[in-house]
């Protein structure tokens, strides 16, 4: 078995869909970025390719490629999966923690559970997703961008 940890943060601005754990949430800001920005898959998917020792996303999937302009991240998590197949990995459980003052998140996260667990291919009882504030404070706080963490949980295939 192995754990991964993975950090992501995305500036908000206006302009931009607001795009977490796969779900468009309506809200005045989204976030920036070259792909569809979203803060929470993107550390999920860092965390899931540092336990595995592959790289990180910026390796497999460059900013500066214009093939992932726009690209959705859930997509882009399925090919971490691939990945993580190839290499003899399989998910056991996923925790995110999502840092954002607005908007309210608690209604959306049953349906990034979903997705999370559709396309890593576990059960939903698997997948925790939380959101928290900090209390006004940081870049978070007053809400100039978002961040997340995620920590996973691989167990080898069997041979």
């Amino acid at each position: 078995m192995r754990i991964g940890h993975g950090y992501d943060v995305h500036q908000l601005v206006a302009g931009r869909k607001l795009i977490l754990g796969g779900v468009e949430i309506p809200h005045h800001l989204g976030l920036l970025g070259h792909s569809d920005a979203d803060v929470v898959t993107h550390a999920l998917m860092d965390a899931l390719l540092g336990a595995a020792a592959l790289g990180d996303i910026g390796q497999h999937f460059p900013d500066r490629d214009p093939a992932y302009a726009g690209a959705s991240s859930m997509a882009l998590l399925g090919k971490v999966m691939e990945l993580l197949g190839q290499a003899g990995w399989r998910v056991e459980n996923a925790d995110m923690t999502i840092l954002a003052q607005r908007p309210k998140l608690k209604d959306h996260i049953p349906q990034m559970r979903q997705n999370y667990s559709r396309v890593m291919g576990i059960s939903v009882t698997a997948v925790s997703v939380k959101a928290t504030t900090e209390e006004g404070l940081g870049f978070t706080g007053t809400e100039q961008g978002m961040a997340a963490h995620a920590v996973v949980l691989l167990e080898a295939l069997p041979l």
